[in-house]
């Protein structure tokens, strides 16, 4: 069962030919941090290395913001970005 804390957001995009998802994030999300990205037929875990938002980069967001970071692997609309415990 996956608390709050855990769940940092929802793909709600994904540009399969740049390989960018977009997160619509619950909580705040800094560049540097480890997360997982699980759904249906996704499984992987990926530090984020960049971020944008409306196309500007920045080193974090907040709960509520739009963000695109590049990933290694497909995700899907409706797949959940998750925290690491480390």
């Amino acid at each position: 069962m996956m608390s709050n804390d855990e769940r940092i957001g929802e793909i709600i995009h994904y540009y399969h030919k740049i390989s960018v998802a977009v997160i619509k994030l619950n909580r705040p999300l800094h560049v540097g941090e480890n997360i997982q990205f699980v759904g249906a037929h996704t499984d992987f875990l990926q530090e984020i290395r960049s971020m944008q938002i409306e196309h500007e980069v920045v080193e974090e967001a907040q709960a509520g913001d739009e963000v695109a970071v590049k990933v290694d692997q497909r995700v899907r609309r409706g797949d959940t970005a998750l925290s690491i415990a480390e």
